[in-house]
């Protein structure tokens, strides 16, 4: 059986082969990020270093979104199975969630909504970015064309 690396649609075995490198790529980011954090004793963590990081890597151009697409969206497809330690650990604190649920459920649900806020505001202005950057193309684009 052969597998076609380079055909214009991958055999099963060349995406897994292409979610496993990515997802172990992003993973390599994270480690190297949260050494850092650690070594430098950093207030931030290592996850939003490395975010940080990939997100500047993305920009200028040092990796090319295709590189780590089918990694990301296998991550973020499957994130949920994530949180499953997290339910699982607040099940063992009920007498906890008797006793301050109400300021629990507070938390949670601001948080949620600060979320929510924080990310249709960075969505909003990526968003607004790439329609300049676009609108810059296409004006350059007009420009060498009458020139």
């Amino acid at each position: 059986m052969s597998f076609a690396l380079s055909n214009k649609t991958p055999s099963a075995f060349a995406r897994f082969l292409r979610v496993a490198v990515q997802s172990a790529g992003l993973a390599g980011i994270w480690i190297v990020a949260d050494f850092v954090a650690r070594k430098l004793s950093l207030p931030v963590p290592g996850g939003v270093i490395g975010l940080v990081a990939l997100l500047a890597l993305l920009f200028c151009g040092g990796i090319a979104p295709r590189w780590v697409k089918a990694g990301a969206d296998w991550l973020l497809s499957d994130m949920l199975l994530f949180f499953i330690p997290a339910a699982v650990a607040a099940v063992q604190y009920g007498g906890l969630f008797m006793e301050d649920g109400w300021r629990l459920a507070l938390v949670v649900v601001g948080g949620t909504l600060m979320v929510m806020v924080a990310v249709a505001f960075a969505v909003d202005q990526a968003a607004r970015l790439e329609r300049r950057i676009a609108l810059r193309r296409v004006l350059v684009a007009r420009h060498a064309a009458r020139a």
